[in-house]
């Protein structure tokens, strides 16, 4: 590039300059930003500097001069992020499942150049991934981006749906033959990504693990469907309700606890979402709707002795029968 054309990007470079090495507490004097100008093959005399952080200034950049003999010059003050908002990016990354490690670093890596040089130290020391589970489906952020595209342009989808053997492979699903499926929407759940779809021929809506789908496209001569039973669908009911979002029959369960367990069932259901009523002896009912499997059959065992089930009655048998079958196990020993 000619020396003239890039004494037309001056500016840019200025800001670039100011943005990667300084900070409140890091100051470039205006001999320093010439130094620094000199590097890109750029001249600059003392009087430009000034000219240039006021046009800066004027466009809206936040340019602090601290005026001291020592330590003294020029700062970007604000900046599009914050550090302390900077690490909550950086813990949601490296705390994401699906996120794999090498993406991880990747934008991790992106984050810290949101900040200045000094603060992508601080970030660094924030980066724990290895060693946490991570997903090992790279490709799952264009399967987002092509799902996106399906609901924004009202079209079906068609993919296959991956399980892991014993050979800790993954292998497809019911012999590779593909889905069907109306994208309705995306939603975060333990840690993982899910689609929530419409499946026309079980008439029903169903999820999906987004890291386990494969080879996904979309069915553009077809208009997606189950769009009113989605609009009638209390999202946030479903994914708290739905155990580690395995699927199964609704029904409404009642439980009875110990009134001091109420946290445990707002925190699980939403206060919206229970029906408590007081018994004796300090005890109470919660009345829920939920997905009943083995998700939360065992979720319920982890409360221990505490809670029963009062109904309905198929249920309560079907969760002695969970019960017995654990014991089992153990009684053929």
């Amino acid at each position: 590039m000619a020396r003239s054309s890039k004494q037309k990007m001056k500016l840019l470079y200025l800001l670039k300059i100011l943005t990667e090495r300084t900070d409140e507490n890091h100051c470039l004097s205006a001999q320093e930003l010439i130094e620094e100008l000199s590097r890109y093959d750029i001249k600059a005399e003392r009087k430009s500097i000034y000219d240039d952080i006021s046009c800066l200034l004027d466009f809206g950049y936040d340019i602090v001069c601290v005026r001291q003999r020592v330590g003294g010059g020029y700062y970007l003050a604000e900046r599009e992020f914050e550090l302390p908002e900077l690490k909550l990016l950086v813990d949601a990354v490296q705390s994401s499942r699906f996120i794999t490690q090498k993406k991880s670093k990747e934008l991790i890596a992106k984050i810290e150049r949101l900040g200045s040089p000094y603060d992508a130290k601080k970030l660094q020391r924030q980066v724990l991934v290895a060693g946490r589970i991570k997903a090992e489906n790279e490709s799952i952020y264009y399967i987002i981006d092509k799902i996106h595209n399906a609901i924004q342009e009202d079209t079906p989808i068609v993919f296959t749906y991956m399980e892991w053997n014993a050979d800790k492979e993954l292998q497809p699903r019911r012999s590779g033959q593909l889905y069907q499926v109306s994208p309705l929407s995306l939603t975060w759940k333990d840690e993982n990504y899910y689609l929530i779809a419409y499946d026309a021929g079980e008439e029903k809506i169903k999820h999906f693990r987004v890291d386990k789908m494969r080879q996904i496209k979309a069915v553009s001569n077809k208009k997606r469907q189950g769009i009113k039973e989605f609009e009638e669908l209390d999202i946030v009911a479903y994914v708290n309700t739905t155990f580690g979002m395995f699927g199964g029959e609704k029904e409404t369960v009642t439980l009875l606890l110990p009134g001091a367990m109420t946290g445990i069932m707002i925190d699980r259901f939403g206060k919206e979402n229970v029906d408590i009523r007081k018994r004796e002896k300090d005890m109470i009912s919660v009345r829920i709707k939920i997905t009943v499997s083995g998700q939360f059959y065992g979720w319920l065992t982890g409360l221990g002795n505490r809670v029963s089930i009062l109904s309905p009655e198929n249920v309560k048998n079907d969760y002695k029968e969970y019960l017995q079958g654990i014991l089992q196990n153990y009684n053929r020993e």
